[in-house]
């Protein structure tokens, strides 16, 4: 058994598309399918489905997927720390995050850059649960999502800023000239809202239930700048994170609005697996964002939340 073969049986997993795959790995699709059937012989199973394209994963490869990311999980770490130890991370470095923590997501490149300037950090945009699934499938890193709703298991969490909401409505609208507005007020009006595969539109719903109010949105996106754009042209109302809102703030079109009745504020911040022993990358990370220099960058974000 070799490595880049089981490399080859994960990567196929993922895209499921054999040409796709060996694209990804650098090789010919024939090179790839004979990996693969050279790990089926060492197995003695039969892990992929074929007919004349990748049908999925047998019973056997669904079983053996885990632990096949989790050995190449495992050789990264080795190569790591038995080939470079104590010197500068190189490659890539990649984290899902929620798009409610987009804003954040800016912070961390320059900080891993001083010590590890090799380092390359790939953002991918993420539901949680997508990150949660991403993370135990090593597909990613780690991930910035909300810490104390849905918790994920099996992790290691840091706190960036705690996330509140804000109203962003025509500034022609109904709210013209107003300081605040109610929850009940803003349910009242045609909202446009994150879909509901996103966390922070499971939250928004959970609050509106608290304060008695049923919202039943216009129209939904799973995209802030979609959101934004059908407030500024489509004369829709939105609930917004605070490091959204305040940025709409600068959009003469858009009024932002505190709520006079604030909801309980959500944790947000990094998370990575909780294993021993932990990962070069998983320690160059949350070297990162626990130094002075990721305190004072992301400060920024952390006053917009104490000034609401």
């Amino acid at each position: 058994m070799q490595i880049r073969h089981l490399q080859y049986f994960v990567t196929l997993a993922r895209v499921g598309h054999f040409r796709r795959a060996a694209e990804s790995c650098g090789v010919s699709q024939p090179t790839l399918s004979a990996g693969i059937a050279s790990l089926e012989t060492s197995l003695g199973v039969e892990l992929v489905r074929r007919d004349r394209r990748f049908v999925g994963l047998t019973a056997e490869g669904e079983g053996a997927l885990p632990w096949a990311q989790q050995v190449l999980h495992d050789w990264d770490g080795l190569l790591n720390a038995a080939g470079r130890p104590g010197l500068a991370l190189t490659g890539r470095l990649r984290l899902g995050v929620i798009p409610a923590a987009m804003p954040a997501a800016g912070v961390l490149p320059p900080v891993l850059a001083l010590d590890h300037p090799e380092l390359q950090p790939v953002i991918l945009s993420m539901t949680s649960r997508e990150i949660e699934r991403a993370l135990h499938a090593h597909d990613i890193d780690g991930g910035i999502t909300y810490l104390e709703n849905e918790p994920l298991s099996g992790v290691i969490s840091w706190t960036f800023y705690e996330e509140r909401y804000l109203l962003a409505t025509p500034a022609d609208g109904p709210f013209e000239g107003r300081t605040s507005v109610s929850w009940a007020e803003a349910a009242a009006v045609p909202l446009c809202l994150l879909t509901r595969d996103m966390q922070n539109r499971r939250i928004l719903d959970a609050q509106m239930a608290r304060v008695g109010a049923q919202v039943r949105p216009r129209a939904t996106a799973n995209s802030y700048t979609a959101l934004l754009s059908m407030v500024r042209l489509g004369g829709l109302s939105s609930i917004l994170p605070h490091p959204h809102a305040r940025g709409a703030e600068r959009d003469p079109a858009i009024l932002v609005l505190p709520f006079d009745d604030p909801s309980p504020p959500q944790a947000v911040g990094l998370v990575v697996l909780d294993r021993h022993p932990m990962s070069a990358l998983t320690r160059a990370v949350l070297a990162s964002v626990r130094s002075a220099e990721f305190r004072r960058r992301i400060e920024p974000l952390r006053r917009l939340e104490a000034a609401l």
